[in-house]
């Protein structure tokens, strides 16, 4: 199944919800994961906002879980070089390579680092997978935010979703060619998608500056606004 978030947006149970309601929710409960700098915060945190992404936005599991995906690897990978590479408190435990060794402050950053994201994680999802991008940003314009933060919000958002498009057309490619079907070819396959994709997306940077200035582009992009109920 294509994770597709735009599309995700739009069909949910929380679609037509109020776009400010869900997002000061998630404004506070993202300032309350940060302030209050507690363990059993973040996991209450996580649950009761999973639940409601799952049982009251019924938003398929697997969507979510791969919204999740993402975001978690780096997580990791930035708690386990927390662990190894920081902190100057007392050695609890020693690699044995390169004088690697573990500290008490730095197995606390990482531990601390870990469930405040995941504290953070699924507020973030919430908002994402249940409100279509145009009424967040009509939300934002009308709280005077700067229009030049909205318009490349707006750029980025529809950029990634170039990105991962031309991804997974190159990755079909490759796969119809045989290119993972083991180790060493995996390894060239993923190398020949990074330095392809970095091509690319030069290219599509291109391309956009240039339907942006045929369709008459000033400076400004229009913001969705929705009609308001008579």
């Amino acid at each position: 199944m294509k994770f597709d978030m735009d599309y995700i947006a739009h069909n949910n149970a929380l679609t037509e919800s109020n776009p400010y309601v869900k997002l000061f929710l998630t404004i506070i409960l993202l300032a309350l994961t940060l302030i209050l700098d507690n363990l059993y915060f973040d996991v209450l945190i996580f649950v009761v906002m999973s639940i409601v992404i799952l049982g009251v936005a019924k938003i398929n599991y697997r969507s979510y879980l791969k919204f999740l995906s993402i975001p978690m690897a780096f997580l990791v990978i930035t708690c386990i070089f927390l662990v190894f590479f920081f902190g100057k408190g007392e050695v609890i435990y020693e690699t044995g390579i390169f004088g690697i060794v573990v500290r008490s402050d730095s197995l606390h950053y990482a531990i601390y680092t870990f469930m405040r994201v995941i504290g953070c994680l699924p507020c973030l999802g919430f908002l994402a997978l249940t409100t279509p991008i145009a009424n967040i940003l009509h939300c934002l314009e009308s709280l005077k935010v700067p229009k030049i933060l909205i318009e490349i919000a707006l750029l980025m958002y529809n950029t990634i979703f170039i990105f991962l498009n031309e991804i997974d057309t190159m990755k079909k490619a490759q796969e119809t060619r045989l290119g993972y079907h083991s180790y060493m070819s995996s390894f060239k396959s993923l190398g020949a998608l990074a330095s392809t994709i970095f091509l690319r997306s030069l290219d599509k940077s291109e391309t956009l500056q240039n339907s942006l200035d045929s369709r008459g582009y000033s400076g400004e992009l229009p913001v969705y606004v929705p009609k308001k109920e008579s």
